[in-house]
Formats: structure tokens, C-alpha cells, sequence
């Protein structure tokens, strides 16, 4: 009677925690799915804090440690910086097209015959300039011929500036919760080692400083100077009037991020300013662009000297992956959380025992006493 008993009450606890699980289990997805709409701005919100937290601490120091006041000032100069070349370059495209469409409409557009030089260019160069003369000559046909690829080719630059639009509220947004995390660091640390301590109780702090760590190198490393890489590049592209500058430094920034690099953009763009320009701004503009295209060799063992790096194949991989599935705010955090959850895993690799040590340690318990 009494193994009855006790059988019913293990049953009964069993029971218990089932419920209690399912009830947690249906909590925990329900959060989820209230909060997943911001889940991904939050998360580049915690990361740009987590980037920005030394720069904060200077900016803090400079202002009497008012962390308030230094977080509105941090917040307010990265909005400046993304929101005043991204305006340029979008009205820079949309001016082209709209310009484009009104002179096609009225019957005035003209294409003026290619310079000699285009038909010496490698490989493409003969083709180019059959096909320049001929739009120079009868463009209504090349037109007609290319009218799929046209139609293709606008839908996709729409649906690239709309996206890029909803991209840059998602940013604003994040940097204004950046700054909030920033002015409540110390206690979002705590609370981070606290977590990680629950997680992993033997290895916690040396997760909480290589999430750290990690996010600081690629958030800095690839994101920070592919950005820098980009706003260079653009000037040069805004200062000899390039058509679709917009679209040619979106192209960059993504190239830069899954680290292929801008030199096939740059080459184009070269070729392009020798044929449309004089001598002297062409050599200039070819000059800023090799500097802005080769900076990244110089900054990035800056940046990551002061920890490991992550291999290409992770970033091109969390880049393109976070791209396709949460467009251009994707191409950041999927590069970071990629590379976050590589390192972690290769920590996580690296403190488990080795087998020889196993090994000896059963053959001595196995040996008489």
C-alpha cells in the first residue's frame, strides 16, 4: 500500500511539473510573440550600445558625467551621420530618375555618342560602345529591345529605395534605444553576467566578456568601417555627379559588409569618371577612391588587434542570411549575431576536457590500491 502511495505521489509531482513547464513554455512564446515585430531593433540597439559604451564613457567625462545628457548628444550626431548622407544619395537617385522619366516622356532624351576610349576598355569594351552608339543613334529601339530588363531593373530600384526608407526609421529607432541602454549600462551588465552565471555558472563571465569582446571587433571592425568605407566612397560619387550614386554606395556598403570590398564598384566608377571627365577631376576622384577603397587594410588590424577575429565565411554567411530575412537592418545584426554565436560555440569547444585525460583517469581507478 505504502509503494501505491508513494508511486501516486511521484505521479502527482510529475504532473506538477509538467503543468508548471507547458505553463512557463507558454508564457515565455507568448512574450515572444508580442515583442518579435522589435526583437531585431532591439537587438541592434543592445549591440550599438555595446559598440558605443567607450566613445560614451569619454563623451560622459567631457560633460560633467551627465549620462543622460551624453546619450541624447551620442544619439542625436549618429542620426546626423546616417540620416544626412542617406537623404543625399536617395534624392541624388530618385532626381536621376525622375529626370530620366520626364525626358523620355517628352520626347528629349538624348544619349550623346560614347568618348573613343570606351571601346579599349578590357573585355566589355567593344560591346559597350556598339550598344552606346546604337542608343546614341536610334534609342527608341535599344529601348524596345531592353524593355524587360528595363521594367526589371526599375521595380527593383523602387522596391531598393522603399526598403532602404523603412531601414533607416529601424536605425533611428535603435540608436534611440542605444542610447537608453547607455545611460543604464552599468546595471544591463550586471544583469547580462547575472544571466550568463545562470546559463553557464563555470564559464559565465568568460561568456559575458566574449560577447563583449566580439561584438565590439564586428560591430566595429566590419559594420563600423564598411560604413566609413561607404561615406567616402560616396562623397567622391556625389562630387562628380555619378548617376544612381545612391544605388552604386548601397551596393558598397553590402560588398564591404559580406567582405568581398568595393574595388569592382570603385573600378567601374574609375572607368566611368575617365570617360565623362576631364583629365585632372578624374585623376583626382581616382585618387580618393584607391584611398577610400584600401582604408579598410589599415583600421581593421586596428581594430581587431585587441581580440581574436571571426573567419569571412561566418560574416559573409550572418550578412547575406540576416539580408534575406529582415532586409538591409539584417545585413548588421546577422553579421553580429553570426559572429557571436561562432565564437561562443568555438569557448564553448574549447573547455571541454580532452579525452586523454578521461582515459587516464578511469585506468586509475581501475588500478588496485
Amino acid at each position: 500500500m505504502s509503494e501505491f502511495l508513494a508511486g501516486k505521489g511521484d505521479r502527482k509531482n510529475i504532473i506538477e511539473l509538467t503543468i508548471q513547464i507547458g505553463a512557463i513554455f507558454v508564457m515565455v512564446l507568448w512574450c515572444f510573440r508580442i515583442i518579435e515585430p522589435f526583437v531585431l531593433i532591439l537587438m541592434w540597439g543592445v549591440i550599438l550600445a555595446i559598440a558605443l559604451e567607450p566613445v560614451f564613457n569619454k563623451v560622459v567625462r567631457a560633460l560633467g558625467n551627465s549620462r543622460k545628457l551624453a546619450a541624447t548628444l551620442l544619439v542625436i550626431v549618429m542620426i546626423s551621420i546616417l540620416v544626412i548622407p542617406t537623404v543625399l544619395l536617395t534624392d541624388s537617385l530618385l532626381g536621376g530618375a525622375q529626370a530620366l522619366i520626364d525626358a523620355s516622356e517628352s520626347g528629349e532624351l538624348e544619349v550623346p555618342p560614347p568618348p573613343a576610349g570606351v571601346a579599349e576598355w578590357p573585355l566589355i569594351g567593344e560591346r559597350v560602345f556598339e550598344l552606346w552608339q546604337k542608343a546614341a543613334t536610334n534609342l527608341p529601339a535599344v529601348l524596345q529591345e531592353f524593355s524587360t530588363q528595363i521594367r526589371a531593373v526599375g521595380a527593383w530600384i523602387l522596391e531598393t529605395v522603399t526598403g532602404t526608407g523603412l531601414g533607416i526609421l529601424q536605425f533611428i529607432i535603435a540608436f534611440i534605444i542605444s542610447g537608453v541602454i547607455l545611460t543604464n549600462f552599468k546595471k544591463g551588465r550586471a544583469h547580462t553576467h547575472s544571466l550568463t552565471n545562470r546559463l553557464a555558472p563555470r564559464q559565465g563571465e568568460e561568456f559575458a566578456d566574449i560577447m563583449v569582446t566580439t561584438i565590439r571587433n564586428v560591430a566595429l571592425g566590419i559594420v563600423g568601417i564598411s560604413l566609413l568605407q561607404t561615406a567616402l566612397l560616396s562623397i567622391g560619387f556625389l562630387a562628380i555627379g555619378l548617376p544612381a550614386a545612391g544605388l552604386a554606395a548601397l551596393t558598397v556598403l553590402i560588398l564591404c559588409i559580406i567582405q568581398i570590398g568595393p574595388g569592382l564598384v570603385a573600378i567601374i566608377t574609375i572607368i566611368y569618371a575617365f570617360s565623362a571627365l576631364d583629365t585632372l577631376p578624374a585623376s583626382l576622384f581616382t585618387i580618393w577612391t584607391v584611398l577610400a577603397t584600401m582604408c579598410d587594410s589599415v583600421l581593421k588590424p586596428l581594430v581587431f588587434g585587441r581580440g581574436s577575429s571571426v573567419p569571412m565565411l561566418v560574416i559573409f554567411l550572418g550578412a547575406i542570411g540576416g539580408m534575406v530575412a529582415y532586409g538591409i537592418i539584417g545585413l548588421f545584426v546577422g553579421a553580429v549575431v553570426l559572429a557571436l554565436g561562432f565564437k561562443l560555440y568555438m569557448a564553448w569547444l574549447d573547455d571541454a576536457p580532452p579525452p586523454s585525460t578521461a582515459e587516464e583517469s578511469g585506468e586509475a581507478d581501475q588500478q588496485p590500491s
